[in-house]
């Protein structure tokens, strides 16, 4: 009984929605519009001019776009294959890192000692250079994927640990006093009350660390010798052998992988958060 005055609490203060076919058709006409994309294409056009501007005066810095084009056209499955390898060690890290992020944010949330015990240890591992400690990951756990999910978890873990706490102690002092006189048992009002306030933080979160988790593969993979595969790698044989084209075609790979992460997450924050007023703001 609880737990329906819960629902019908939290649905008498939700938004209506609009139905769907209206919001999708309105948010493809704002986008067509030409205030949306002008802006970046023509910032795209100049930062272009610009690059191949510098690889004629400074070839041994940017290389010609066209060159970069050339290799990536001439072995495409080098690049696809070697993005795969590093997108598995980005989102396996992730999920490592979400996951024990996750449950840490609720276990301080809930348990004022064990905040005073965790929360600095997080943040000297913020703090901490993990490019540093990749070679003793190597020496303890080998040349296999475990080193490189373990600076990619690491790299994600604190900001999805200090959104979600942050989230979840984000709940107005009425809301609580309310479900306080309903009787509202500590599981009942975690789910039902803090979890729907810390989903915002959490996504919020979850759009730093899901390019992040690209960055921290390849910062592994480049940190951690006896690496074989992954773009990482290529990046620093390359660099090694002067290539700056096949330098530049990763880093577009990546940039590409990243922000294919970027939109997908962004994606699942509108299915979630339709309820949420920044939804109802980003609509408008």
């Amino acid at each position: 009984m609880t737990a329906i005055r819960a629902r019908d609490a939290v649905a008498s203060t939700t938004p209506q929605r609009s139905s769907a076919p209206s919001r999708r058709r309105g948010r493809l006409a704002a986008a067509a519009h030409p205030r949306i994309w002008l802006p970046f294409t023509v910032l795209l056009a100049v930062l272009l001019v610009l690059w191949e501007r510098t690889s004629v005066d400074m070839p041994f810095l940017l290389p010609p776009l066209a060159s970069i084009g050339e290799t990536l056209a001439n072995d495409p499955m080098y690049y696809v294959e070697n993005a795969w390898i590093t997108l598995q060690e980005a989102l396996l890290g992730l999920l490592i890192g979400v996951a024990v992020a996750l449950l840490l944010a609720v276990a301080i949330s809930e348990v004022r000692l064990l905040r005073r015990a965790i929360m600095p240890v997080a943040v000297v591992l913020n703090v901490t250079p993990l490019v540093a400690i990749a070679p003793a990951l190597v020496v303890a756990f080998g040349f296999g994927p475990e080193p490189k999910l373990i600076v990619t978890a690491l790299i994600v873990f604190f900001p999805v640990l200090i959104n979600v706490a942050s989230g979840l102690r984000s709940v107005p002092a009425a809301v609580l006093q309310f479900y306080t006189v309903i009787r509202a048992s500590r599981l009942e009002m975690l789910w039902h009350v803090r979890v729907p306030y810390a989903l915002p933080y959490l996504f919020a979160g979850l759009k730093i660390v899901f390019p992040l988790s690209i960055v921290g593969a390849v910062v592994a993979e480049m940190s951690a010798p006896g690496a074989a595969e992954g773009l990482g790698t290529v990046i620093s044989l390359a660099s090694s052998n002067n290539r700056l084209a096949v330098v530049y075609a990763s880093i577009l790979v990546l940039a590409l992988m990243g922000s294919l992460l970027l939109a997908v997450v962004t994606g699942l924050e509108r299915r979630a958060l339709h309820w949420h007023e920044s939804a109802a703001r980003g609509n408008a």
